[in-house]
Formats: C-alpha cells, sequence, structure tokens
C-alpha cells in the first residue's frame, strides 16, 4: 500500500461484538493421534480470545505470502495490537519509506531489521529512523472452503 505520507494510513477500528462458538472443550491431536475423551462442550469467544487490548487492535487484510512461513498468507486478517510490545522475534506492522509492510522484526549484527519469512526472496530492510511501527500481530483469521 504506497502512500505520500503515513498520516493518512489510518486503520479503522472494529467494534467486538460478542460471538460465541461452540467447542468440545477439548484439544486436537494435530500430531500423534490420542484417544478421545468425553464430549465435553464449552464456548469461547474467538475475537476475544484473540485480542487482548480491544481499544487498541485493528484487523489489517494481507496482500502477498512474504510472511507464509509464519503462516502467514494472503487474504488472511491479521490483530494488530497497538499496545502490544515491538521487539526481536515479533512480526510487526510498520511504515518503511511510505509503504505499510507486515515484516518479522529481528535484531542482527547489533541492527534491527525487517525481514519476510517465505520461500521467495525478499531483501531484508534495515530499520531507520523514520521507520514507524504500529503495533505487532496478536492473531491471524484465515477462512478454507468448506462446499
Amino acid at each position: 500500500m504506497r502512500s505520500a505520507t503515513s498520516s493518512m494510513l489510518t486503520p479503522i477500528l472494529v467494534s467486538t461484538v460478542l460471538r460465541e462458538a461452540k467447542t468440545f472443550g477439548l484439544t486436537v491431536s494435530a500430531g500423534f493421534p490420542s484417544p478421545a475423551g468425553d464430549d465435553l462442550e464449552d464456548t469461547v469467544d474467538i475475537i476475544a480470545w484473540i485480542v487482548r487490548h480491544e481499544h487498541s487492535t485493528f484487523w489489517w487484510k494481507v496482500a502477498g505470502n512474504s510472511l507464509c512461513l509464519e503462516g502467514i498468507m494472503d487474504g488472511d486478517w491479521v490483530a494488530i495490537d497497538k499496545a502490544g510490545k515491538v521487539a526481536p522475534g515479533r512480526i510487526v506492522l510498520a511504515v518503511y519509506d511510505n509503504d505499510m509492510l507486515l515484516k518479522m522484526l529481528v535484531r542482527r549484527e547489533g541492527r534491527l531489521w525487517l525481514e519476510a519469512r517465505s520461500t521467495e526472496r525478499y531483501p531484508a530492510l534495515p530499520v531507520t529512523e523514520t521507520t514507524e511501527f504500529w503495533g505487532v500481530v496478536a492473531g491471524i483469521a484465515r477462512r478454507y472452503p468448506v462446499e
């Protein structure tokens, strides 16, 4: 997303609406199968589970696959928490050279860098005094076809 200035890029706050989803109250194995437990049913508000700071969290739609090795794909929605701690090892939303970027923040050779996590080649970008951090990824949402 290109812009003449980063001040023109403003996400829209979406109010959280309580929508609970039914769960079995158990975890499901994604590795070695384990015997099923009792059919316990519980509910969880998935959005509230992802969003820790409601008034400082905004949702952004992802364009591109530069973070596919981190499990973030083109078309996913990411919750960006502006109150989250920007630190190496976190995926951050940054304004870099008037572009909004979603990248991994890393420390290498005493410097901070914005890096992709993909099988494709993307150049690492050095964090400069003009780089603005808008927050960290708090969670992602993705839809799969069910038909």
